[in-house]
């Protein structure tokens, strides 16, 4: 497959994926919001709305709005584009552009919401009895399977530079 076809293949995963986060956290604030949880498979799958103004597990979510915004949008964004540049930059096997894209799909997602409303909308929780998840998002699914793919391409082969 050509350079080409392989970018526009790139391309359409992470707007694809971004794309899922955005649909989903658009459901969940018109069917959701001030609604109570809701409850599937055995009390496995749980859904209940949540703004998180903080970052994983709400770390953060008390700091002053100046320093969250420094830290969650400005630093983040930061990351972001060097993750970006880094892609383009060096030659990766397909696999790990692949976790890659996923991972910056869900980290631009997630920086939307933190730009646009000032925190993140999530809304599942996964667990059996009292061993539950913390709440998140498809936007954080996308970038714990980008980066669990990064780990298993990493421990294959090393990224070469």
């Amino acid at each position: 497959m050509n350079t080409f076809r392989r970018g526009v293949l790139l391309c359409l995963l992470l707007a694809g994926t971004a794309g899922c986060d955005r649909v989903t956290k658009h459901l969940a604030v018109t069917t959701l919001a001030g609604a109570p949880e809701r409850s599937y498979l055995g009390d496995t799958v749980r859904l209940d709305y949540h703004e998180n103004a903080g970052g994983f597990l709400s770390a953060g979510a008390t700091w002053q709005p100046q320093t969250r915004t420094v830290v969650f949008q400005l630093a983040n964004a930061a990351f972001l584009l060097c993750s970006l540049f880094i892609a383009v930059r060096y030659k990766w096997s397909r696999f790990a552009k692949v976790g890659l894209v996923m991972f910056l799909a869900g980290g631009f997602s997630n920086l939307i919401d933190r730009v646009a409303f000032g925190s993140v909308i999530d809304f599942l929780t996964i667990g059996v009895g009292p061993f539950r998840t913390g709440i998140f998002n498809v936007a954080d699914v996308a970038i714990v399977a980008g980066v669990g793919v990064l780990m298993i391409e990493h421990w294959r082969r090393p990224l070469t530079v």
